[in-house]
């Protein structure tokens, strides 16, 4: 999601030292520090990403616009460089596949990522020329991640991804929803172990996945992916102004997306969040959450305490 209120606030509210913090040191010691960017295994392989990947809902949706494209082409370029890898996308997501396609391929590096897209319509063929879209519109004959957006038609759907799966199409099927109601159902679907995915929300305010679900996709040797990481904005409109705790330092916490970022990949159900941005210094930021030490279940309860309290 865009941070239209978030961190340009912030960086203006805590002035040009605040900005230096947040930006410059994250940016050195990701520069310098590249392989020790934290990564997960996923279960059904044992093959690991890094914690931090990229969402691409709104901020990929763009036109021809050379100076839009421009930023995102840097986003990418610095992704690859800082050993990002997990990019995020949906048909429902307007223009996303075709830009994060063209980007990736002028860059010549599409094949460095690991793509997630979804599917999102009814019906048996329906799914399969919207899949088969998203392949032109990626540049890709093989995609990662084929997910079921929102549930919708998921049982038709999962039949095709798992025919995909064996003729090697796809590597991985995924679920995915993004309301705490849907929680229930993707729980279900998670315990029968018919995916290799599922992707919800979840965020250092909204924990609803606490309660059964993240336990029940480790159990169930599902990998997970969080969106809603930062509450669209939310989270960084309710700590504007505020410094971050000085317990923040311990855990290698230089700012506030980090300091929300790490709460949620400390958990170890969770495989990679993806937060969303179109601004090279905000990815840089993000990607620094994969970088250090991550809060044990102490940190995790004093941040939590710190953050109810705002």
């Amino acid at each position: 999601m865009k941070h239209l209120f978030s961190r340009r606030d912030i960086v203006k509210s805590i002035g040009l030292s605040g900005c230096a913090m947040l930006l410059d040191p994250t940016f050195s010691y990701a520069k310098t520090n590249q392989k020790m960017m934290i990564q997960r295994a996923i279960p059904a392989s044992g093959e690991k990403i890094p914690v931090i990947g990229l969402g691409s809902w709104q901020q990929f949706d763009i036109g021809q616009v050379a100076s839009e494209r421009a930023a995102l082409t840097e986003v990418l370029k610095e992704m690859e460089a800082l050993g990002g890898k997990l990019i995020d996308a949906s048909p429902m997501y307007g223009r996303a596949e075709e830009v994060i396609g063209a980007l990736t391929t002028e860059l010549k590096n599409n094949d460095k990522f690991f793509f997630a897209t979804k599917v999102w319509t009814t019906g048996k063929e329906q799914g399969i020329k919207q899949m088969n879209d998203s392949f032109r519109k990626m540049g890709r004959k093989k995609i990662e991640l084929m997910q079921i957006h929102n549930l919708q038609d998921w049982q038709t759907h999962l039949k095709t991804l798992k025919d995909w799966k064996a003729q090697g199409k796809i590597k991985y099927i995924g679920i995915t929803h993004y309301t705490d109601s849907a929680h229930t159902r993707l729980e279900q679907i998670v315990k029968s172990k018919e995916v290799d995915f599922v992707q919800f929300n979840y965020s250092i305010r909204s924990r609803n996945a606490e309660k059964s679900l993240l336990n029940a996709a480790k159990d169930s040797g599902v990998a997970v992916i969080i969106n809603e990481p930062f509450e669209q904005g939310a989270l960084f409109r309710a700590v504007k102004g505020k410094e971050l705790p000085s317990f923040a330092a311990e855990y290698d916490i230089k700012s506030w997306a980090q300091y929300f970022l790490k709460y949620i990949v400390s958990h170890e159900a969770v495989t990679c969040a993806i937060p969303g941005t179109s601004d090279v210094k905000h990815l840089t930021d993000n990607l620094g959450a994969g970088l250090g030490k991550l809060p044990d279940a102490a940190g995790r309860k004093k941040m939590l305490e710190w953050i109810e309290k705002v």
